[in-house]
């Protein structure tokens, strides 16, 4: 009997130029994460450098040179922070003021943006490029004039003007809204006339259900653009309902009426963390509504 050998297969070389090119991409990839490493770094220096000052004492904040890390970390200035002003109101205005405006803006930039992607008009791509150069304008150039219209029906000092605002939409929320919803197939709104569906039957139970990531990211967008505003609450509010922003820049004062720098920093740290837990939260979701927006135009 004549005894087989199993054949071995042969060895399968890597080409050059895949040799060549593995370096390169181990280089790039490098060479993206130190950037991407040193933009974190870049951004996250303010935060950390607020943090830093709301540790310090009086007498370390106006030292010169300035020094960068606490001797003794003072702790006390967040109770200080907290107790020193009524700290929870004026972060429940601030909340419910970014609440409002933040839901109202989006569902109606939702609904024109739906409209300019897949309703039918003449005059609709003018009139889009009027809304998109709106955001060219601005916005304190307007305050003064808004300011003038609200005083004269009587809508100072109460949290009306918001509501407006937000019942008004916002011409870059219109435009994410409208560029995710012309990416949308024709061939689901077709489908909805034919079973006997209306515009507006569509937008509330097929296009907003789709548009999550967008609608997402358009809450937190606007949500950020209330809760940061310092001008407009300074303007229209009392100091009673103001927002947090503005007893953060107002109020913190020592006994001689000057800011108390490091009891400011200490708020102003408390005031920055809830809009850094909704943004970890809704990152994957931001990223993913801001993408998917560009992907028709």
């Amino acid at each position: 009997m004549t005894q087989t050998t199993a054949a071995t297969p042969p060895a399968v070389s890597t080409p050059p130029t895949a040799r060549r090119r593995r370096p390169r991409r181990r280089g790039n990839a490098a060479r993206t994460y130190l950037i991407l490493m040193a933009l974190a770094v870049l951004f996250a220096g303010p935060f950390v450098w607020l943090v830093l000052a709301a540790l310090k004492t009086k007498a370390e904040w106006v030292t010169i040179p300035a020094t960068i890390l606490p001797e003794d970390p003072q702790w006390g200035n967040f109770t200080q922070a907290l107790t020193e002003i009524n700290f929870l109101a004026y972060l429940g205005n601030s909340a419910f003021l970014s609440f409002v405006f933040a839901t109202l803006v989006t569902l109606s930039s939702a609904a024109v943006g739906f409209a300019f992607a897949r309703l039918r008009g003449r005059g609709k791509r003018p009139l889009f490029v009027l809304v998109l150069s709106t955001m060219m304008l601005p916005q304190i150039l307007t305050l003064i004039p808004t300011y003038v219209l609200f005083a004269r029906v009587g809508l100072v000092n109460t949290y009306w003007p918001w509501v407006m605002w937000g019942l008004a939409a916002s011409p870059f929320l219109v435009f994410l809204f409208r560029q995710f919803f012309a990416a949308i197939p024709a061939s689901l709104e077709e489908a909805a006339i034919i079973d006997g569906c209306g515009y507006g039957r569509i937008f509330v139970q097929i296009f907003l259900p789709l548009s999550r990531p967008v609608l997402l990211t358009s809450f937190v967008l606007s949500f950020t653009w209330t809760w940061g505003d310092w001008i407009a609450p300074a303007l229209f509010l009392d100091p009673d309902q103001t927002t947090l922003s503005v007893a953060i820049a107002s109020l913190y004062v020592d006994p001689h009426g000057n800011p108390d720098a490091t009891v400011q920093a200490a708020a102003a740290t408390l005031y920055v963390v809830p809009v850094l837990v909704i943004f970890l939260f809704a990152q994957r979701y931001f990223i993913r509504g801001v993408v998917s927006s560009g992907l028709k135009g």
